[in-house]
């Protein structure tokens, strides 16, 4: 391989100019305002973390983390979501806090790609963790927080997407009881989404023609609560009548936050990260193919790290959003500031700066200071967007 030359960076990672910078500032500013007036608390953990212990536990495939070694020998990795590393927190620093705990957090995140065009290897996630009840009312309560988050970050059509882990597996234990691995490869294909697939795997499968119809009937229930209804007719396994029982009540909780018009039921949903065990959910904007938010329930996390409790939460993918509001015109670079450059000679830099200072002082004024010939500085700054140049002579 070539040595790469000054310019290039690594497959998967980007700059950012000031003007995305400010965009994305102002984007993670106004989403977690929003999670503090709902009493998440922000919290901030190391880029890197061990491999043994959060590397272990994260969402991601063991050939997705970024791997190195230190000057011991100890495998790090940089972190890949921010859910193991909160768990590992309140197992330890917040062990003895009372729960329920609501945290939340905005960070940077790495995850190895395959090079492929628009996939990134790092991207910032802002989102919360709520540990600690095991409650419907605290799933909606997250879904709510979620939906609240994108209209903070300036999302305007979107719809989120509910499943529940246990649905899928309970009708698969109950209808091809003994082909494990089976289920497993019609889970992965309902996850990449692959319906195509899904069907033709059943059409090979030696089962009853009613077996299989009422497994292609998995891909008709998506829709509102009647969903549910059609889903308890079609299976009597109690996993999976149980998952619908939590589906209806967070349902019902969401109707009381009035925001039901921004959810759907799709019991196709199989979560996409192996430690969630219950209700998961995804947010799609409007004409956009991939998800701009996941979330869901995953209570055996923090048994991993020694503390025992039931969480649930969702992030945000704050760069996706960014991108796409600027895609669609939705959010602006232009700001409220305004924009002054003071111009001075050396005989009257002292007044020309602390006059800067106190401007600065100011809300909403940005002040640039250049020392320089009047005339030069307004023929050198002509082409900039100042809304005063203030010269002192």
């Amino acid at each position: 391989m070539s040595k790469p030359k000054v310019f290039e960076k690594p497959v998967g990672v980007k700059d950012y100019l000031p003007e995305a910078v400010e965009r994305l500032r102002r984007l993670e500013t106004d989403v977690l305002a929003c999670m503090r007036r709902w009493g998440y608390r922000e919290i901030m953990t190391p880029t890197l973390e061990f491999y043994d212990t959060v590397g272990v536990a994260s969402a991601t495939t063991d050939r997705k983390l970024f791997k190195l070694l230190d000057r011991w020998g100890t495998t790090l990795v940089m972190r890949s979501d921010m859910t193991a590393p909160i768990a590992r927190v309140v197992a330890s620093l917040l062990k003895d806090t009372p729960l329920p705990i609501r945290l939340a957090y905005h960070a940077n995140v790495f995850r190895a790609i395959e090079e492929e065009a628009g996939r990134s290897a790092e991207f910032f996630q802002t989102g919360v963790e709520l540990v600690g009840d095991a409650s419907a009312e605290a799933d909606a309560e997250v879904i709510a927080l979620a939906i609240a988050s994108l209209q903070a970050a300036g999302v305007r059509k979107f719809r989120v997407a509910l499943g529940h882990m246990g649905f899928v597996q309970g009708l698969f234990e109950q209808m091809l009881p003994n082909l494990p691995e089976m289920q497993e490869v019609l889970k992965d294909m309902l996850l990449r989404r692959d319906y195509v697939g899904y069907r033709d795997a059943l059409k090979r499968l030696s089962i009853p023609e009613s077996v299989r119809q009422d497994l292609e009937g998995i891909l008709r229930l998506r829709g509102n609560r009647e969903v549910c209804d059609q889903a308890l007719a079609m299976s009597h396994h109690e996993m999976a009548r149980a998952a619908i029982r939590h589906l209806l009540d967070v349902w019902d909780v969401l109707h009381a936050y009035g925001m039901i018009q921004h959810v759907i039921i799709d019991l196709t949903m199989t979560g996409d990260f192996n430690y969630y065990t219950g209700l998961t959910f995804e947010g799609y904007a409007s004409d956009l193919g991939f998800p701009v938010l996941s979330g869901g329930r995953y209570d055996n996390l923090l048994g991993l790290f020694g503390r025992s409790a039931p969480a649930t939460g969702f992030s945000l993918k704050t760069n996706r959003i960014m991108e796409y509001l600027s895609s669609v015109h939705e959010m602006h670079c232009a700001s409220s500031d305004e924009h002054i450059l003071i111009t001075y000679t050396a005989q009257l830099r002292s007044e020309a700066l602390r006059y800067a200072t106190e401007l600065r002082s100011h809300p909403n004024v940005v002040v640039t200071t250049a020392r320089i010939d009047v005339a030069d500085a307004q023929e050198m700054f002509r082409g900039q967007s100042y809304d005063r140049i203030i010269p002192f002579e």
